[in-house]
């Protein structure tokens, strides 16, 4: 069994190089001779040793961290999104530190309060909407470098954004919509979600263009706490238990909302189809990963989830290099993509 040794100082001893040297080669091995490292190497070999990443950093000027705040874990979109994060992290030599906000405005706040703690080198936020105290995002922007990422709050329009063009991915669902049946009504949520209102205003806009009459359905909560796919379900099993849109196409403002606007139809021998002109048809928009494996399998609009993820990382050490000039907020926008499935 090898020897375990707890701190540089006993790795000192055992491999026989000083601390400095052995600091220098745990924050960057190419400043280190290339017999010593190899000297080093081996003798890490013979031992059992972790480097602490913290003390390994206390004397850089960069911690090499970057800080994401998400919404939700239990949401499969955003495990898509910091995924991406996360390998365009690796990919610059940073570490990534997550915190989740659960949905939770204080919790949000002390996630932030813990980036800075940390000295991390930036922040990468995913607010809640409307929920959030936007202070705290202020704050950090005055703190580090700092990039908005899926969802973008009106009070802070001078920060940098990247995210989806709900504009033009709203519109394009929209339009196949009214192509191959009944103009469609959006399910909405109530209104606190930046995302979901940017796409019912999207909705509005290309439904006035093609010249039909928009209908918004569920800006106001049917069920207490009922949330994504309990307000989906809770609207449409409303709307179906009495007679209405079960032969209309139905625009969810998430897939969510649609997996329980799914479940719905289910519960009301209803079977959403992409079948002949007319009937029901169900269709969201994100392109959630669980979205082909549904019965039926749901239509929707993809986000560029590996691109949005991509270009904040890049961004922001963009920003931490010290490569940006100037005042004016980058906005980013990566359009959609339309997923054709059975269910419209």
């Amino acid at each position: 069994m090898k020897p375990r040794i707890k701190t540089m100082e006993e790795l000192s001893v055992a491999i026989g190089v000083s601390r400095p040297t052995l600091s220098r080669f745990f924050q960057d091995p190419g400043s280190v001779k290339t017999k010593t490292v190899e000297r080093i190497q081996a003798g890490l070999e013979r031992v059992e040793y972790v480097p602490n990443f913290f003390a390994t950093r206390l004397n850089r000027k960069t911690t090499g961290i970057i800080g994401v705040i998400i919404p939700y874990l239990n949401d499969l979109f955003f495990t898509k999104l910091l995924q991406s994060v996360e390998v365009a992290a690796f990919e610059a030599g940073m570490t990534v530190i997550t915190q989740c906000s659960h949905s939770d405005p204080a919790i949000e706040a002390r996630a932030a309060e813990t980036l800075m703690s940390m000295n991390v080198d930036g922040a990468l936020v995913a607010p809640l909407g409307d929920q959030s105290d936007q202070s705290v995002h202020l704050r950090l922007k005055s703190r580090m470098p700092f990039v908005l990422l899926d969802s973008r709050p009106k009070s802070m329009p001078n920060v940098d954004f990247v995210g989806s063009n709900h504009t033009q991915s709203t519109g394009l669902i929209t339009e196949y919509l009214c192509r191959v049946g009944d103009p469609p009504a959006f399910l909405a949520m109530p209104r606190v979600n930046f995302n979901a209102l940017e796409r019912e205003v999207a909705y509005i806009a290309r439904m006035e263009k093609l010249g039909f009459e928009p209908e918004i359905l569920g800006t106001e909560a049917v069920r207490e706490n009922g949330y994504f796919e309990e307000h989906g379900e809770a609207v449409l099993g409303d709307a179906f238990a009495q007679g209405r849109l079960t032969d209309r196409s139905i625009l969810c403002a998430n897939d969510r909302v649609a997996i329980g606007a799914l479940r719905a139809a289910a519960q009301h021998g209803l079977s959403p189809s992409r079948g002949t002109k007319g009937g029901l048809r169900i269709a969201g928009h994100d392109d959630y990963p669980l979205c082909p494996f549904l019965t039926p399998a749901l239509t929707t609009v993809a986000q560029n989830t590996d691109a949005i993820g991509e270009e904040a990382v890049s961004r922001i050490m963009q920003i931490i290099r010290g490569e940006v000039s100037g005042d004016e907020p980058e906005i980013t926008l990566f359009d959609g993509e339309l997923k054709l499935r059975e269910s419209a």
